[in-house]
């Protein structure tokens, strides 16, 4: 029986790759506090994201949609007003709701706040004023102006581009290279600390470019490598402009090491103060990755332009009683921690909600026992904000981009634990036999592989069920207003925008 109305920690380590972890086998020692964890936890072999990206990823596991469904991606880059979340869920059945991150995406504007009561950014450039219920509406109502209509789109593209090099630069020559996790674990404690019944989110971003961890974990795992030296925009490599040697890229890699060190010993403080003051037996812990990241593989640095395993097989670690150990070695997506949670709060969902699905709860004896629950699915969405970035530095280097690459192209895929096919927009589809190629290397496409069928069928099933049509992404024409707030409403007339 799933012990109901727990506590609940969801913690996403952001852009922390599975194979750079020594739960998974990695060679080196920078998760000590997760191996501590794994003692007590399930650590879950096969876990994917609807995703490579946060927004997405982010709102599938806040809604239990996949991406074509809640509609949060690059063309769209926010979260319908009208979405009912699990923060909202939670809330309105008796919860303490929190949310703590330095990720830009997860604010009041693109809606992936929505629901939660306590919300801090831990981004300098939104000041804790600004994070108040009327002026976040307010921002957050701009952002969907700017970035819904064609003819505002070139201005929101600039203000996003403006943002990333004024991070750029502050990120590695200020103090805000600092990390803040140490800042969203205090503040964490302090939430569960004052309250008795509580669902808490947390996101860390120690492993997201720029990496520049803090001294001692740089001396452990990085002694000669210098962030202001290595490259820290992957726009600059992937557009070509810029060449990344081999003694380079090892300095990249070991910098990202000492960034998730950093992260495992902020959690094994929140954790050792969890079980010193007597919150950890009851209270449901999942920590997982959002996504991972790639370093050179595919000719690529970050993550974007590709569905590959090295962004999408993410970590998965559940703490919990009632956890069945056979599921050890099942394949899981990761929009079933929505119904995981719901689960273990008692199962209420506020209206127009997606409700509780018991065969996607990890709690339940049922679980994954739906047809074709063998198949998880990713989704890739044009990337009209990483592309316009990209763009840009090739342009700076003279460099023209090739529109039939993968940087201009959608892409959607279908995984089984032997098995992926990659649907492509502008380049040639994919299929890789994984148990044969783990690092995706040869594409078989053209092989005589049965399973390719199988798996096409499949995904334009899930293409039917879903909505999932390239073709049918169209500009809003409504009056986007009409359904705000009328404090903000009369807010927009003060300054001027609405009559």
């Amino acid at each position: 029986m799933v012990a109901k109305n727990q506590n609940i920690l969801l913690i996403v380590m952001d852009t922390v790759r599975r194979d750079r972890l020594s739960i998974y086998g990695y060679d080196k020692e920078v998760c000590p506090s997760l191996e501590k964890l794994s003692k007590e936890a399930l650590v879950l072999e096969h876990a994917i994201s609807p995703a490579p990206w946060t927004l997405p990823v982010h709102a599938s596991l806040f809604t239990g949609l996949y991406p074509s469904e809640h509609g949060a991606s690059q063309e769209r880059p926010y979260l319908p007003k009208d979405s009912i979340t699990l923060a909202t869920s939670l809330s309105k059945s008796g919860y303490s709701t929190a949310c703590y991150s330095s990720n830009a995406w997860i604010t009041p504007y693109t809606g992936l706040t929505s629901g939660f009561e306590d919300i801090d950014s831990f981004f300098e450039i939104i000041p804790q004023p600004l994070l108040s219920p009327l002026v976040s509406s307010f921002y957050a109502w701009f952002w969907r102006q700017i970035t819904s209509k064609p003819y505002l789109n070139s201005f929101a593209t600039k203000l996003v581009e403006m943002g990333n090099e004024i991070h750029e630069y502050l990120s590695i020559k200020s103090k805000l290279s600092d990390s803040k996790t140490p800042a969203v674990i205090d503040k964490t404690i302090n939430f569960i600390d004052s309250h008795d019944k509580y669902f808490v989110f947390i996101n860390l971003m120690d492993a997201h470019l720029p990496y520049n961890p803090p001294k001692h974990c740089r001396d452990k795992f990085a002694p000669t490598a210098d962030p202001n030296s290595v490259c820290q925009n992957s726009k600059e490599y992937n557009s070509g402009s810029r060449d990344i040697s081999k003694n380079e890229w090892d300095h990249i890699r070991q910098l990202y090491d000492a960034e998730i060190y950093h992260l495992d010993s902020q959690l094994g403080r929140l954790f050792d103060w969890m079980k010193a003051n007597e919150k950890w037996d009851d209270t449901l812990i999942i920590v997982c990755a959002d996504h991972g990241e790639l370093h050179g593989e595919h000719n690529l640095y970050g993550h974007e332009f590709c569905i590959y395993d090295q962004l999408v097989h993410v970590p998965l670690l559940i703490k919990h009683d009632n956890l069945y150990k056979n599921i050890q070695n099942y394949q899981i997506e990761l929009i079933d921690l929505y119904h995981t949670i719901i689960d273990a709060s008692g199962g209420f969902v506020a209206k127009n909600g997606t409700p509780l699905n018991e065969t996607r709860s990890l709690l339940s004896p049922t679980y994954r026992s739906f047809e074709g629950s063998e198949f998880a699915f990713i989704e890739y969405s044009k990337p009209i904000v990483e592309l316009q970035q990209l763009e840009s530095k090739a342009k700076k280097s003279h460099i023209t981009l090739d529109e039939n690459s993968r940087f201009y192209s959608r892409m959607r895929g279908i995984r089984t634990k032997e098995t992926k096919y990659i649907k492509n927009e502008t380049i040639i589809d994919e299929f890789y036999q994984l148990d044969e190629d783990p690092g995706e290397l040869t594409n078989q496409i053209h092989s005589k592989y049965p399973t390719i069928d199988a798996l096409q069928n499949s995904l334009s099933s899930f293409e039917i069920t879903t909505g999932a049509n390239w073709d049918s992404i169209a500009d809003p024409t409504s009056d986007t207003t009409s359904d705000m707030d009328e404090q903000v409403r009369d807010r927009l007339r003060d300054l001027g925008y609405l009559d």
